[in-house]
C-alpha cells in the first residue's frame, strides 16, 4: 500500500472506468505511492517524470491512464487504426518484456467489460525493434497497433518512412522508460530530436502536442531530467507547455547488501586458486537461494563464470546472457529463469534494466560496476516486486577493486547517486536528423532550427553551427571526380531545405549512434541458425577445428569466412573463451569521490 493510504488510492482508482479500476483492485489491491501521484497528472494530460525505486509499479503508473482513455474512447466511438500510445525503451529485450506485461491488463480489462455486459474494446499492441520479423512489420503497416512499443533507433526509422509517419501521425502519449540510461549519451540526444520530429508530425496532422511520461529508478538531478524529457521552450509562439510534474518517491529503499571477501588475501591480480574460492562461494550462495542473478562487466567473464558454475551446479542450472548471444538464446534464458528452470544466470548489462525475469532472490556482482547507479539498478533486480527487499552481494576481484566496492556500499548507505551529464548538442546526431526530416518534407531553415532547438540537448545550439551543418549536408565533399555526399537542396534565396533523391534511404541505413562492432556472425551448420557473434579479431585468429564457448555451449569451428564463422556442436569438449575488445568501463566522478573519501580515512 502507498503512503497515502488505501482511501487515497481508492479515490484515485474511482476516477477510472469501472472495468479498469475493478481489474486493478482484483490484481493488485491498492496502488503504490508512485501510481497514486502519477495518475491524476497523466489523466489530465500533463507531462510527468516518475522517479521511483525498482518494483514500485512505474510501468502501470505510466500506462494505466492511457489504457483507461482508450477504453472510454473505444466504448464511446470506437478506436481508429492509428497509434495512440508510444512506448520507447533503450533495450530490445525490455521492449519485448513490456509488450508481454501489457497483455495482462489489456486481456483482464476486456474480460471485465464482457462480464459486465459492456461492448468489447479490442486494444491492439505491438513491438517494433530491429528484431521484429518482416511479416509482423507488414502486418503493422496494414493494421497499426493502438499501443506501439519500440526503441529509439526504430522510432527514428519509423519517422523517416511514409508508412511509419502515417502510423504515428496522431500519437497522444509518449512514454520513455529508463530515462537515465539514455540521457547520459548521444542516444538520448538522438531520441529527443526524434520526439521533436514527432511533435512536428502530429502538429502537421492537426493534433495536440503529445503528453510525455518519463520513468527512471536512479536519476540525478531530477529537475534536469524533467527538462530533458519535455524539452526546452523556445519562443512564446510555439505555445507548447514545457512544464513537467516530478513524482519523486526517492531511490533509497531498504536493501540487504554485503561484501564477499575470499579467505585468501586479495592481490593486484587475482590468482587462479582465489578464483576457485570465489566460484565455490558463488555456488554455495546459489544453492541457498531459489534464483540468483550474477552480473559481470565483460562478456568474456560472463562465459567463464557460466562455465565454472555449470561444472559445480550442472549445465542445466546455469547459462550466460549478453549482447553477443543470439536473440533466441537470450529470450530462452529469460524464460527459463522466469519459469524456475535455471538456478543462476550470468549476465552483463544486458539484464541491468527492468526486464521481468521472475522472482530473483539474490544478485551477485563480480567486480565493481564502476557506477553507483548501475550497482543500485542491478541489485534492484532482486526483490523486483512491491514490498520486497533487494539482496545483493559484491565480490571484489583485486585489492584496488576492494576499495572501490567498499566505496560503493558507503555511497549506497549515504543515498548518493551519479550525476547524469547530458552531451551538449552533438552535431553528428543533428546532421542525421536533419537529413532524415528534410528527406520526408520541405522545411524552412528557421522553422526547422527552432523545432530542433526545442530538444533540451540543443537548447543552446548557435544558429551559425546549425547553418554550417546544413551547408555541409547541401555541399557534400570534394573528390577528384567532383563533389559527393550532398543530401539536401538548399534554396538560399527562399531559405528552404529539400531532400535530394535517396536522402531518406541514406538516413535510414546510416542512422543511430550505437557504434558498429564489426563482429562476425556465428552460424550453426547444417541448420544455418545464428548462434551469436564473435569479435572480429578473435574470429580472424581462429582456425578450423578450434573449439570455443558461447552461451555456455562448446562449438567447433568448421570454417571462417568474411563476416561469418561456421560451427558445429562440440558436444561439451573443453573450449577456449572468446574475447571482445573495448569493454572496459570508466568510473563515474561521484564514485571516484567516494573512493577518495574511503582512502582518506
Amino acid at each position: 500500500p502507498c503512503e497515502n493510504g488505501p482511501s487515497m488510492g481508492s479515490t484515485v482508482l474511482d476516477t477510472f472506468h469501472p472495468a479498469v479500476a475493478g481489474w486493478f483492485r482484483q490484481r493488485f489491491g491498492e496502488p503504490t505511492e508512485a501510481q497514486v501521484r502519477a495518475w491524476p497528472v497523466t489523466a489530465g494530460g500533463g507531462h510527468a517524470l516518475v522517479a521511483a525505486p525498482t518494483g514500485s509499479g512505474k510501468t502501470l503508473a505510466a500506462f494505466l491512464s492511457a489504457i483507461n482513455q482508450l477504453v472510454v474512447e473505444g466504448l464511446a466511438r470506437g478506436l481508429a487504426d492509428e497509434v495512440y500510445v508510444l512506448y520507447v525503451s533503450p533495450l530490445k529485450a525490455l521492449s519485448n518484456d513490456i509488450q508481454k506485461n501489457l497483455q495482462q491488463p489489456l486481456s483482464g480489462i476486456r474480460d471485465a467489460l464482457l462480464e459486465s455486459g459492456m461492448p468489447d474494446v479490442a486494444i491492439r499492441d505491438a513491438v517494433r525493434t530491429g528484431d521484429t520479423p518482416q511479416s509482423e512489420r507488414e502486418r503493422m503497416r496494414r493494421v497499426p497497433p493502438h499501443i506501439l512499443v519500440t526503441t529509439p533507433e526504430s522510432l527514428y526509422i519509423l519517422l523517416t518512412s511514409d508508412s511509419g509517419r502515417k502510423m504515428l501521425g496522431r500519437v497522444r502519449t509518449v512514454i520513455v522508460d529508463e530515462l537515465h540510461a539514455l540521457a547520459a549519451n548521444k542516444r538520448g540526444a538522438h531520441l529527443m530530436l526524434s520526439l521533436e520530429r514527432l511533435e512536428a508530425l502530429v502538429a502537421q496532422n492537426g493534433g495536440k502536442s503529445p503528453m510525455r511520461i518519463g520513468l527512471s529508478a536512479t536519476v540525478k538531478p531530477v529537475e534536469g531530467m524533467a527538462q530533458f524529457l519535455v524539452g526546452a521552450p523556445v519562443g512564446a509562439a510555439h505555445g507548447r507547455d514545457s512544464s513537467c510534474t516530478i513524482i519523486d518517491t526517492g531511490h533509497v529503499r531498504e536493501r540487504d547488501l554485503a561484501l564477499e571477501i575470499p579467505r585468501s588475501p586479495l592481490e593486484a591480480v587475482m590468482p587462479n586458486e582465489v578464483w576457485g574460492e570465489l566460484y565455490d562461494r558463488l555456488a554455495e550462495l546459489i544453492r541457498q537461494h531459489k534464483t540468483t542473478l550474477i552480473f559481470v562487466n565483460q562478456r568474456r567473464l560472463a562465459e567463464r563464470a557460466a562455465k565454472q558454475l555449470a561444472e559445480r551446479l550442472g549445465e542445466e542450472h546455469v547459462t550466460a546472457h549478453h549482447g553477443s548471444l543470439a536473440r533466441e538464446h537470450r529470450l530462452k534464458a529469460e524464460q527459463r529463469l522466469k519459469g524456475g528452470e535455471l538456478k543462476a544466470l550470468v549476465a552483463t548489462s544486458s539484464l541491468e534494466l527492468g526486464i521481468d525475469i521472475g522472482d530473483v532472490d539474490l544478485v551477485c556482482q563480480l567486480g565493481s560496476p564502476r557506477s553507483i547507479a548501475a550497482f543500485l539498478q542491478r541489485v534492484g533486480r532482486a526483490g523486483h516486486a512491491i514490498g520486497a527487499i533487494p539482496k545483493g552481494r559484491l565480490f571484489p576481484l583485486s585489492l584496488d577493486d576492494l576499495t572501490e566496492c567498499a566505496a560503493l556500499l558507503d555511497s549506497a548507505r549515504r543515498g548518493e547517486l551519479d550525476r547524469i551529464r547530458v552531451p551538449a548538442a552533438p552535431l553528428d546526431v543533428l546532421a542525421q536528423q536533419i537529413v532524415a526530416e528534410v528527406g520526408c518534407r520541405e522545411w524552412g531553415e528557421t522553422e526547422l532550427y527552432e523545432q530542433l532547438r526545442r530538444a533540451q540537448p540543443y537548447a543552446e545550439l548557435p544558429r551559425k553551427d546549425f547553418d554550417q551543418v546544413v551547408q555541409m549536408l547541401a555541399d557534400g565533399y570534394a573528390t577528384r571526380r567532383g563533389r559527393r555526399g550532398a543530401h539536401l537542396h538548399h534554396d538560399a534565396v527562399n531559405h528552404v531545405l529539400r531532400g535530394r533523391r535517396g536522402a531518406k534511404l541514406t538516413a535510414v541505413t546510416n542512422g543511430g549512434v550505437i557504434p558498429d562492432q564489426f563482429d562476425y556472425d556465428v552460424v550453426l551448420m547444417p541448420e544455418g541458425h545464428r548462434v551469436g557473434t564473435l569479435n572480429e579479431d578473435f574470429s580472424f585468429e581462429s582456425l578450423p577445428g578450434d573449439i570455443f564457448q558461447l552461451g555456455n555451449t562448446s562449438w567447433r569451428i568448421l570454417k571462417v569466412e568474411t563476416g561469418k564463422v561456421y560451427v558445429e556442436d562440440a558436444k561439451g569438449q573443453p573450449p577456449t573463451l572468446p574475447f571482445w575488445l573495448g569493454e572496459a568501463l570508466g568510473r563515474t566522478a561521484e564514485l571516484s569521490a567516494s573512493v577518495s573519501r574511503i582512502n582518506s580515512k
